[in-house]
């Protein structure tokens, strides 16, 4: 359910610098709740954000490693991607789990829903709880240079404590889920 308060900015103009498949840089020229002439860059996304927990019968889960680009170095992270606006996000959840751990899963969760950094973007996400699995074989797109892990959901948990973990997306997820097990 979306806040009643009414918007306290005011945009004089907007201009869009950038835009490429996935994301839209938008400049604004506003005014500030104080009545302050300023700028307001942000940054729109095309696709909701999609995340996958995925928890055996015995607790385990699997992590994905990864070059991130922009941070210049690598991560470990839950199974995550894209889900186009008009496309199932139940579907994208599925074939992402299966492309990027090669893992179904006939039982589906929502876990929770999140919007990341919304000082600055308008991302919006739903991480989803996976269970009763089917190990199979991956397929990850060809941007995708991946590593799997499969670790104790206690060790992923401790790797969040203890920073190892700091996509954002994939600590919410595990934290959610720490606190409803």
């Amino acid at each position: 359910m979306k806040n009643k308060t009414p918007n306290p900015w005011t945009v004089k103009s907007r201009q869009i610098p950038y835009e490429n498949p996935w994301i839209k840089v938008i400049h604004n020229e506003v005014l500030d709740p104080s009545g302050k002439e300023g700028i307001y860059g942000m940054v729109h996304f095309k696709n909701k954000a999609i995340a996958i927990l995925p928890i055996d019968d015995e607790g385990y889960t699997w992590l994905v490693g990864q070059y991130r680009f922009p941070l210049d170095e690598y991560s470990w992270e839950i199974p995550q991607g894209g889900c186009p606006n008009g496309t199932d996000v139940l579907d994208t959840a599925k074939r992402e789990l299966k492309e990027e751990t090669g893992i179904a899963a006939n039982q589906w969760t929502e876990l929770m829903r999140y919007h990341t950094s919304n000082s600055v973007t308008d991302e919006f996400g739903i991480g989803f709880l996976a269970r009763d699995l089917a190990i199979g074989q991956n397929a990850p797109e060809s941007t995708e240079d991946i590593s799997l892990k499969k670790v104790h959901f206690n060790e992923a948990l401790e790797m969040v404590n203890e920073g190892k973990i700091t996509d954002l997306i994939s600590v919410a997820c595990i934290l959610k889920y720490a606190s409803i097990s």
